[in-house]
């Protein structure tokens, strides 16, 4: 779907006008109720619409407008219109009209005080809100095929918004391209594929380079190895490098757990019917690669360093064994009691290998870790482990702006002795109790001395079913926003 900025709304066939509280009009929605001689004012009546937040109403070729629709959102109170409500509204429109029918909507926000980089978010909240995965539909019925081919945001400020959106359509770019990656189906999507799809993003300017499994045995990486011994795919560690920043600056490094498909291994996933969405336990690659993607696009001054490491978890004969020993690229051993605790595993030898090789000035690794987080936060949040407050505190402010908010877990040295080992340095579980904790204890445990954040992302990776008008049904591509935003204010030169 395209999306545009103009100071009318040209010949769009549904205009899309806010309401505020208690059937506060917006100017655009007031001019329309003139046109319509009150049409709007009865089919709100008639559908108990109020303005309340998330609200919206339909009126199908009212008499005096010229558009064949126009469609009424409820925006809340009127002292509330900010960036993320006008967001969520250019979500929610979209969501409404993308199979109705219409072919070009136009979001009336002039005479509204927005401001151009809310604006610029309207266009974000529309793109994300028509994303779809329909690839492999091969009978789907024309109804319900996206008939919204274009999305208008109407105001005085039109030009001043386009520029804002140079900086915000690659950051929709990262979103989409991670939510395919996590939407292919593993037969599809491996650790070559998932590589070979990182090499064509040096077309955007990143430099890429994949190491197979001969090089990471050579430098000792045994613990992501191990996981992907009962694969018939090449293990994979993909490194993406985006020179934007001061040459010799110290890179800021993302790390991504990519487990293309997780059976569990040979402590095989129980119960069977929700093995299939292991398909998304490479979502913290997903949003790494994602993020790398959009620093490029919108040529952001910051030398950064995307790292993922690419493996499936598969139970064969040669598959790892519950109690076997391996020895990290940082030389520390860990007992493996179950290898369905394989992320963590995957990430050890990634952090360590990204922070010898590039001495970043701040780490932050994704994964969709553990079920536990699950448990703890539901649907609504990530969880945000992190050595240093400061580091903390910005992920907690971008999440919010971005609308992928995290909760701050804690980390402890009593927490940490959960996952000490009578026969190795360490067990890769520390137990049936605080199992996203002790996850997050033994990553830090190949945390050198940088600042360094694990947001787990099991929650929010993917989703059945949302109420966020920008989410669509499962993968949700998180990760690619909060992060951008992260840089944007804290790193760029």
């Amino acid at each position: 779907m395209e999306t545009s900025f103009s100071t009318s709304a040209g010949d769009a066939d549904a205009y899309v006008a806010l309401v505020f509280e208690d059937n506060d009009l917006s100017p655009a929605a007031a001019e329309l109720e003139k046109a319509s001689d009150g049409a709007l004012s009865r089919a709100m009546k008639a559908s108990r619409f109020t303005g309340a937040s998330g609200q919206t109403v339909s009126i199908v070729a009212p008499a005096g407008v010229e558009a064949d629709r126009v469609l009424l959102l409820g925006a809340g109170g009127r002292d509330k219109l900010d960036g993320d409500v006008v967001e969520r509204c250019a979500a929610a429109a979209t969501r409404s009209l993308l199979t109705s029918g219409a072919t070009n909507a136009a979001l009336l926000l002039d005479d509204l005080e927005v401001e151009p980089v809310s604006l610029a978010r309207a266009a974000l909240g529309a793109r994300l809100a028509s994303y779809r995965f329909d690839k492999y539909r091969t009978k789907l019925a024309d109804k319900k095929k996206p008939s919204l081919a274009g999305f208008t945001i109407v105001s005085d400020r039109a030009r001043a918004a386009k520029n804002q959106w140079k900086k915000l359509e690659p950051v929709a770019d990262g979103v989409d391209l991670a939510r395919d990656l996590m939407n292919e189906p593993a037969n599809i999507l491996h650790p070559e594929s998932f590589a070979e799809i990182c090499e064509g993003l040096s077309e955007h300017g990143l430099e890429v380079e994949v190491l197979g499994e001969e090089r990471m045995t050579e430098l000792g990486m045994h613990a992501l190895l191990g996981v992907g011994r009962g694969s018939d795919k090449e293990s994979k560690l993909v490194i993406m490098r985006w020179s934007g920043g001061e040459e010799g600056a110290r890179p800021i490094a993302f790390v991504g757990k990519g487990v293309c498909f997780d059976s569990g291994g040979l402590n095989v996933k129980y119960p069977w019917n929700n093995m299939a969405e292991m398909k998304g336990d490479m979502g913290g690659a997903a949003a790494v690669t994602g993020l790398m993607r959009a620093l490029a696009g919108r040529d952001a001054k910051v030398n950064a360093i995307g790292v993922i490491g690419l493996v499936e978890n598969m139970p064969d004969a040669a598959a790892q064994k519950p109690g076997d020993i391996v020895t990290s690229m940082s030389k520390q051993t860990i007992e493996v009691l179950n290898t369905d605790a394989e992320g963590r595993l995957v990430l050890a030898d990634a952090l360590w290998y990204t922070q010898d090789r590039f001495n970043p000035r701040t780490i932050i690794d994704l994964a969709t870790l553990t079920g536990a987080m699950v448990v703890a936060l539901g649907p609504h949040h990530a969880g945000l482990f992190a050595n240093d407050d400061t580091l903390a505190e910005r992920l907690t402010a971008a999440g919010k702006w971005a609308g992928e908010p995290v909760w701050r877990m804690p980390l402890g040295a009593s927490y940490d002795k959960m996952i000490d080992s009578d026969v190795a340095d360490m067990k890769n579980v520390g137990g049936p109790s605080a199992g996203s904790i002790t996850a997050a204890q033994f990553l830090q445990r190949f945390v050198k001395d940088a600042p360094w954040a694990h947001l787990d992302i099991a929650p929010t990776a993917w989703k059945s079913k949302s109420d966020d008008p920008r989410e669509p049904h499962w993968a949700t591509g998180w990760g690619v926003r909060i992060l951008n935003l992260l840089v944007s204010k804290h790193y760029e030169s």
